[in-house]
């Protein structure tokens, strides 16, 4: 297993290749990560991705049960115009590549608010990924314009509530379904 130096050190080149905007971030663990926008050259990191994902993961970011994300679901996450519809995707160097690790998202829906969700591969939880795609997330929308942030999610999943919590979202009970709740951030 690297060493978290190690792990740095590899990344460096792979990291410096890449074009357009971009961010090293540092995780707890001291290991970098890239965060920049997606784009469309993503696609089968994305696809990958969501494979990887536990069952209990990819319940907790469609609220549905998918075992194969196919080309419609596929299509609309990659829809993306860095304005109304917005996703920043989290890289890590491993087996001398990039492959996606975590995103960010969100979505129009009024003139002033947007829906968004983030995900995080299992193995990489705990490490403050979450928090790092989503305050670049925040920052997006409130650049452009929007006031109002808002996510949808089973009330039991504790990582989000956890997460909501500690970016400043309040949460309530979704009045349509008991077994979701609703996150507001005001922006």
């Amino acid at each position: 297993m690297l060493t978290v130096k190690d792990h740095n050190d590899q990344a460096v080149a792979a990291y410096a290749a890449v074009s357009g905007q971009y961010w090293i971030e540092a995780l707890k663990d001291g290991r970098h990560v890239l965060i920049r926008p997606l784009s469309e050259k993503d696609r089968e990191r994305e696809y990958n991705f969501i494979k990887r994902l536990s069952p209990e993961s990819r319940h907790m970011r469609f609220l549905a049960q998918i075992s194969e994300p196919g080309t419609a679901l596929l299509d609309q996450l990659m829809d993306t115009d860095n304005k109304q519809r917005t996703a920043f995707i989290a890289l890590v160097h491993e087996h001398g590549k990039l492959i996606e690790i975590g995103i960010s998202r969100y979505a129009a829906t009024g003139e002033h608010q947007c829906e968004c969700a983030v995900t995080v591969a299992d193995e990489w939880r705990h490490l403050g990924l979450g928090t790092l795609l989503m305050e670049h997330l925040i920052k997006a929308a409130r650049h452009n314009g929007f006031r109002q942030m808002y996510s949808v999610d089973a009330a039991s999943n504790a990582l989000m509530r956890d997460l909501a919590k500690s970016l400043g979202f309040e949460t309530q009970n979704d009045p349509d379904d008991p077994r979701q709740v609703i996150h507001r951030l005001h922006l």
